[in-house]
C-alpha cells in the first residue's frame, strides 16, 4: 500500500489557476462520493483505492490517497475530470509525493512552513475541515484518519512550544497588533477604518480577532462602507464625517486608493484641540499615503506609515523564520512517532491470521466438546464458551504485542518468518501490508 500526494500551491502557479480548481465543500463530498459509490475502489489501471482526503484553500489544492500502488497519472486524470480543467494545462505546475516524501510534506503543511506566510495559524483549521469532509463521506479510513491527527498534532506542537506564529506577519496584523499596544482595552477603543478595500477588510478581520468591538468604516460611497460593516458588525460614515470621526477616534487605520493624502495636519491638528490632550494613534497602510507624514509632529498623536510598518514586518518575518529549526525538530519528533505506527501495520496481517487460527481450533474444539456434553444448560454452554474466548485471549495477548513491538525493528521480517512457522501458517513474505513485500514507506523513512 502507498500513500500518495497530489498537488499544486502558490509557489507552483497562478492564482487564476487555483481559483478554477478549488473546491467548494460540496465539490470536495461529490468528488469524494466518487469513492463511495465504487468507480474509484478501482482505477482502470486496475489499482484499489481505498481512501481519499482533498485539502483546498485559497493557496493549495492537494489529493491524498491511500491505493495499492502510486497513481500519480491517474490523480491527474481525476483532478482535471471533477474540476473542468484540461490536464494538459495542470500538469506542469503539479507536485507529487509519495509515502515518507507525502507524510513528511503534509506535517509541514500543518506547521505552516509550506503556507505563503509562513506559520500561518488557518492551515490547521483546513486540513481539519478536509478530513471532516472526507470522514463524512467514508473517504477516510484507518490511515488518512491516523495520518491527518498526526499532522494537526504537529501543526499544534510547533505553535505552542514554539514563536513560529506569535509574530505578526502581514502589514494588516502587524497594524493590528500596534494597535492593541497603543490602546488598552482594545474592546473599549473606538476604531474608525478609512477607506473599504482589501486591506481595509483584513485590518478589521485582525481587529476584530484581537477584541475591537467599536469600529466605524468610513468609505467615500456609503454603499462600499455598508458591505464592510454589516460584514463586521460595524458603523459606516462617508467622508463627509471624517473630522467628526478624528475626534473620536482612538486609532485611525487608513487604507484607500486615493492618489493624494486625504487626512492633512489641519484636519489633525483641528480634532485634537476638542479631544482634550486625549492620545490618537494613526496607522496609515495605503501607498500612496492617506496622511500627510507631518502629522507625525502633532502633540499626543502616535503616526505609523507603511515604511515603518515593512520594516516592523522584516524583523517579524526574521524572527518566524528563526523558529524554523525549532519546527523541523518537532515534525521530525512526530513523523518518527508516525513512522512507528506505520511500522506496526506490517505486523497486522500476521497477527490477525494468528487470531483467526485460534478462532477456528477454539470453535472446533468448543462444538466437539459440546456435543459429548447434552445435558448443559444454555447458561452452561454460554459459560464454557467464554472462558475458552478469554483463555485464547489471553494465551495470545502476550506474543501478539510482542509482534506488534518487534514491527519497529529491523529484524522484523525475520520476527514474522519465525512467528508463522510456530503458528503453522502458510503464507510467507506478506509481512507488510503497504505492497506485499518489503514496505516502501518504511523503506523510505530508515
Amino acid at each position: 500500500m502507498h500513500i500518495t500526494c497530489l498537488g499544486l500551491n502558490h509557489t507552483t502557479t497562478t492564482v487564476s489557476l487555483r481559483e478554477r480548481l478549488a473546491f467548494s465543500d460540496e465539490n470536495i463530498r461529490a468528488a469524494l462520493a466518487r469513492l463511495g459509490c465504487g468507480g474509484w475502489h478501482t482505477m482502470p489501471s486496475g489499482h484499489d483505492v481505498t481512501e481519499l482526503v482533498i485539502v483546498s484553500t485559497c493557496n493549495r489544492i492537494e489529493l491524498y490517497v491511500v491505493s495499492s500502488a502510486v497513481i500519480f497519472t491517474e490523480l491527474e486524470i481525476f483532478l482535471s475530470d471533477v474540476r473542468g480543467v484540461e490536464r494538459e494545462e495542470l500538469h506542469p505546475h503539479l507536485y507529487r509525493f509519495k509515502d515518507m516524501d507525502a507524510i513528511r510534506h503534509l506535517f509541514e503543511v500543518a506547521a505552516g512552513l509550506d503556507s505563503l506566510v509562513i506559520g500561518e495559524p488557518q492551515i490547521l483549521g483546513q486540513i481539519t475541515r478536509s478530513l471532516e469532509l472526507a470522514r463524512g463521506q467514508n473517504a477516510a479510513g484507518p490511515v488518512l484518519n491516523r495520518l491527518f491527527q498526526a499532522a494537526i498534532h504537529a501543526g499544534k506542537r510547533a505553535r505552542t512550544e514554539t514563536a513560529i506564529s506569535r509574530n505578526p506577519a502581514s502589514v494588516s496584523s502587524l497594524a493590528a497588533s500596534l494597535a492593541e499596544r497603543a490602546v488598552h482595552p482594545m474592546a473599549e477603543a473606538q476604531i474608525v477604518i478609512l477607506g473599504a478595500g482589501e486591506m481595509a477588510e483584513l485590518a478589521v478581520e485582525a481587529l476584530r480577532k484581537r477584541g475591537a468591538k467599536n469600529i466605524l468604516v468610513v468609505n467615500r460611497t456609503l454603499e462600499r462602507a455598508h458591505t464592510l460593516a454589516q460584514r463586521w458588525d460595524a458603523q459606516a460614515a462617508t467622508f463627509e464625517h471624517l473630522d467628526n470621526a478624528l475626534e473620536s477616534a482612538d486609532i485611525l487605520v487608513a487604507s484607500t486608493g486615493a492618489p493624494h493624502t486625504i487626512i492633512s495636519v489641519e484636519m489633525v491638528k483641528q480634532a485634537m484641540q476638542a479631544r482634550a490632550q486625549h492620545p490618537l494613534v494613526l496607522i496609515d497602510i495605503a501607498v500612496p499615503r492617506d496622511i500627510d507624514p507631518e502629522t507625525a509632529h502633532i502633540q499626543h498623536v502616535r503616526l505609523y506609515d507603511i515604511d515603518h510598518l515593512n520594516d516592523r514586518l522584516e524583523h517579524s518575518l526574521a524572527e518566524r523564520m528563526a523558529q524554523v529549526p525549532q519546527v523541523k525538530a518537532i515534525l521530525e519528533d512526530e513523523l518518527t512517532g508516525f513512522d512507528t505506527y506505520l511500522k506496526s501495520l506490517e505486523m497486522l496481517p500476521l497477527i490477525a491470521d494468528i487470531h483467526q487460527q485460534a478462532e477456528t481450533i477454539r470453535r472446533a474444539e468448543l462444538e466437539r466438546t459440546l456435543r459429548r456434553l447434552p445435558d448443559l444448560t444454555d447458561e452452561e454452554r454460554a459459560r464454557i464458551e467464554m472462558l475458552t474466548q478469554s483463555l485464547v485471549k489471553k494465551l495470545l495477548d502476550r506474543p501478539t504485542n510482542r509482534l506488534r513491538a518487534e514491527a519497529a525493528c529491523l529484524h522484523a521480517p525475520e520476527y514474522a518468518t519465525v512467528a508463522r512457522t510456530l503458528f503453522g501458517l502458510k503464507r510467507e513474505n506478506d509481512l507488510c501490508s503497504f505492497s506485499g513485500g518489503a514496505c516502501p514507506i518504511s523503506a523510505a523513512a530508515d
